[in-house]
């Protein structure tokens, strides 16, 4: 099969939804699919130098092709006529087109141009089709949606889902949809040297953070609850591991509120963190954190889990009913106390916490393989080209 794939960036200043798309198509490839990502060469909205790679030209990579194209007439938003140009240009050379992102225009009108090609598409949404997320500018969306997405995501062969609740509780502009339920999937790091990454005070448990620092993600919350915590007199130290090169006014407000509390003291800021640093932070974390208000899969979750440690995550984290029943952690509700009460349980009781951790490792070494991810994708290709095959 010949697949594309279609996303807005993978920078890593975009997080872990770009860098989803990298794992998908290198287990794809290794499966035997031919796989092509189209995708421009965005590294932020802020002001930051655009990614230094060949435009308009297959870069091979891990077994499948990358092609850039440039920003442009409207770098802010990712866009790229040239891409356009291109998809319209060689759709028919393709089986199927694997759409990631809703409400970006580079993505919209792709999935606009597949549709006048007659290429098959499905539509991975990243978690735009959440009530909180299309609560964000609202009246625009509401525009946006009856414009471009209703008529995509009806014209859709699938609307791929990373979870159960995802997909209970997305918005489909009153279009019946053909859902796809397929997690997101995490690669299993080698043992790194443990100096890698030193934080000071290592002798308390060491409760990590490892994700965006943005509004979603309950900072609100989890920075009460650590200074309820303090005050109990339980021991621990906060890794902060994070940026968000998109909202740097929100991260240093963040920063400033943790330095001038007693928090500040029991805790280390790291800033963005890759490579030897993050699976380092991984490996000697005791506890994992990520209260989130809504979060469509989680992927910091996951790579926690693969790395054996034990999480303790809101129910807006939409893997969370995976996580209670596998034992792997401890689930929260969105309030300061409930979070404060499942933090206290996990950071007094090093046996319980060793326990959840091997659950997790087990649970996300089986669910959360991107081989066993790339066999169900796989297979929901087949199907969508086959009944296009039929339809013809």
């Amino acid at each position: 099969m010949r697949i594309l794939q279609i996303i807005p960036s993978i920078s890593l200043v975009y997080g872990g939804p770009s860098q989803m798309v990298l794992g998908l198509s290198g287990a794809l490839a290794r499966s035997a699919v031919e796989v092509t990502i189209i995708t421009t060469n965005s590294n932020g909205d802020a002001g930051q130098a655009p990614l230094d790679v060949p435009l308009d030209r297959a870069v091979e990579q891990d077994g499948y092709q990358i092609r850039y194209f440039p920003c442009a007439p409207f770098r802010r938003y990712k866009f790229s006529l040239d891409l356009l140009k291109w998809l319209s240009q060689h759709a028919s050379e393709f089986d199927l087109a694997h759409i990631h992102a809703l409400f970006s225009p580079v993505c919209s009108l792709a999935a606009t141009v597949a549709r006048s090609h007659h290429l098959p598409y499905i539509l991975r949404p990243l978690g735009t089709l959440d009530p909180a997320d299309l609560r964000k500018k609202r009246r625009l969306k509401q525009i946006y949606a009856a414009f471009l997405e209703k008529p995509n995501i009806a014209g859709a062969a699938a609307i791929h889902f990373t979870s159960q609740q995802e997909a209970k509780v997305s918005e489909r502009f009153g279009v019946k949809t053909r859902d796809l339920v397929i997690p997101l999937g995490v690669t299993a790091e080698e043992k790194r040297d443990t100096e890698a990454f030193s934080i000071a005070n290592s002798r308390s448990p060491m409760l990590l953070y490892l994700s965006r620092i943005e509004p979603k993600k309950g900072l609100d919350l989890l920075i009460p609850a650590l200074e309820n915590l303090l005050a109990e007199g339980i021991d621990f130290h906060f890794v902060l591991a994070g940026a968000n090169p998109q909202d740097p006014d929100y991260e240093g407000k963040i920063k400033a509120q943790i330095q001038a509390s007693p928090l500040g003291y029991h805790t280390t800021i790291t800033g963005f963190v890759g490579g030897d640093r993050k699976a380092s932070l991984l490996q000697n974390a005791d506890l994992f954190v990520l209260p989130s208000y809504y979060e469509n899969f989680g992927i910091a979750v996951a790579e926690a889990m693969v790395a054996g440690k034990p999480v303790v995550i809101s129910d807006g984290v939409y893997i969370w009913e995976d996580i209670q029943n596998a034992e792997a952690g401890w689930i929260c509700s969105l309030t300061v106390e409930s979070l404060t009460e499942k933090l206290r349980l996990a950071l007094r009781d090093e046996g319980e916490r060793k326990r959840r951790g091997l659950n997790a490792q087990e649970y996300a070494l089986k669910q959360y393989s991107w081989d066993a991810i790339a066999q169900q994708t796989i297979q929901a290709y087949q199907e969508i080209f086959s009944s296009t095959i039929m339809t013809k």
